[in-house]
């Protein structure tokens, strides 16, 4: 699915396209983009799978808010990445993360001890031997009788851990955590794939680890790996939600991503326009002023459309304006080799100066030598 805003509508995502990975809120999602002036392609790598009712995840992170828990036991390392991951597509990364400092942390095993590190918790105490018995033992030597204790469950082992400690008196808010598997209809995802590795969006926003897992993987399953990867190390930007997103990022081999201050999808939408703003190039073209914007250039205050092809021209003489590019390098940077004959940079150049209307002026033509941009009137 391909979302655009309304065509009279300038804001600073105009002209950029931004890939959309989620299936939970991702209407919202798209909503705030579009608002922004952003196309979106929407393609979601997973399928969420909430272990009881979906609001029974909401409820628990924000009891824990309200009133945060003495101690926390951390099952397992992707349960505690989907707490996290789960909290920040709610907006409540933040508060939970402040919650769970206030009392002590105990993870059963290095997974759960890693997962709760890169989270931003500092672990209290950690199983030897990674069993849920332990940490059950643990908190009968300690003392539990009245405590409040929130056990991250996770599948069938969560609940029978929840159940043993609540026996030794304390206070449990049990917390189901979702299970992602790729989604059903996988060929949106593929769609955004492709529109990825042809550098036909500028950003892809994640909001859950198993997003990006999941299009490496159907990356590598089309054979596509090394293209996404390159892809998202130099032209496409990857943007997530949190901190627990952004590592997945990088473990990846992308380039570092755009992480908000605050862990919300409102604040992931706002620092991405603000990003992308900056991209922006005012300039004269023919004496009139131009702002460039993705695939969009704005002339008096009006969006013009440009097709990807006069996009693409249009930047890589503005990457040198003032300078003659020749139709080789033009070739080699647009059409990427695919292309020799040199009318078609005739033809593309002839489009793209209508388009401009009496900015077009200023896309000169340098007898036998190439094209290139001026101010001049």
């Amino acid at each position: 699915m391909k979302a655009g805003p309304s065509p009279d509508r300038v804001g600073p995502l105009t002209g950029f396209v931004i890939g959309v990975t989620a299936d939970r809120r991702s209407d919202e999602q798209i909503e705030l983009l579009t608002r922004k002036g952003a196309s979106v392609v929407h393609g979601p790598t997973i399928r969420t799978h909430p272990l009881g009712a979906e609001s029974d995840l909401a409820d628990a992170t924000r009891a824990v808010i309200a009133e945060p828990p003495d101690v926390t036991l951390l099952s397992t390392g992707i349960g505690v990445r989907g707490w996290f991951e789960a909290a920040e597509s709610l907006d409540l990364g933040e508060d939970l993360l402040d919650a769970l400092r206030r009392g002590q942390i105990f993870a059963r095993g290095k997974k759960a001890h890693g997962a709760a590190v890169t989270a931003g918790l500092a672990l209290g105490w950690q199983t030897p031997n990674g069993t849920s018995a332990e940490l059950v033992e643990e908190l009968a030597r300690r003392g539990a009788d009245g405590l409040r204790v929130a056990v991250q469950l996770d599948g069938a082992d969560g609940a029978p851990l929840a159940q043993a400690v609540r026996s030794l008196g304390a206070d449990v808010v049990a917390v189901p955590v979702y299970r992602w598997t790729m989604p059903d209809d996988a060929v949106p995802a593929h769609r955004l794939l492709t529109a990825i590795v042809d550098r036909r969006v500028h950003a892809v926003t994640f909001t859950a680890r198993p997003q990006i897992e999941n299009l490496v993987e159907l990356a590598d399953a089309a054979g596509l790996h090394d293209e996404l990867v390159d892809a998202f190390r130099h032209d496409v930007v990857p943007v997530c939600v949190g901190p627990v997103c952004g590592t997945a990022a990088t473990d990846a081999g992308f380039a570092t991503p755009l992480v908000p201050d605050r862990y919300r999808l409102g604040s992931m939408v706002l620092h991405v326009a603000s990003a992308f703003e900056e991209r922006a190039m005012d300039v004269e073209l023919g004496g009139v002023a131009v702002r460039i914007q993705g695939s969009v250039v704005i002339v008096d205050g009006a969006a013009v459309q440009l097709s990807d092809r006069e996009a693409d021209l249009l930047h890589a003489l503005a990457a040198r304006f003032g300078a003659v590019v020749s139709k080789p390098q033009l070739l080699h940077r647009v059409w990427n080799g695919t292309e020799s004959d040199e009318h078609v940079v005739e033809v593309t150049v002839a489009r793209l100066r209508g388009r401009l209307g009496e900015a077009g002026r200023g896309l000169e033509t340098v007898v036998r030598r190439g094209y290139r941009l001026s101010a001049a009137s």
